[in-house]
């Protein structure tokens, strides 16, 4: 049987609290955990445990401006990749970006 490959997926979420609000979806070859945090700062808190659970990529949402995602992949200091969706202005978030919000 092949490796299981392991992944999250981190998006933000007004008053979200990362230890439960998450869930998991399993296939037989990746498992994708789905984490909502209520900043930047969380989401690059979230990223030790990540590793430990043995997590290889993190995409995060569009709720992440650029400084977002750059805090978060200095966070990870090439411990697990780490991807973006892309919104300048997102629609969730009355179409301001994350960087203007956290």
């Amino acid at each position: 049987m092949p490796a299981i490959f392991k992944a999250a997926f981190i998006f933000v979420a007004p008053n979200a609290d990362p230890s439960q609000d998450y869930s998991w979806v399993r296939t037989n070859e990746v498992h994708v955990k789905t984490v909502a945090v209520s900043n930047y700062q969380q989401a690059c808190e979230l990223i030790d445990a990540l590793v430990e659970e043995g997590i290889k990529a993190a995409e995060l949402c569009g709720g992440f401006g650029h400084q977002g995602v750059a805090n978060v992949v200095k966070a990870a200091n090439g411990r697990l990749h780490v991807g973006a969706v892309r919104f300048d202005n997102h629609p969730c978030l009355d179409f301001i970006s994350g960087d203007a919000l956290f």
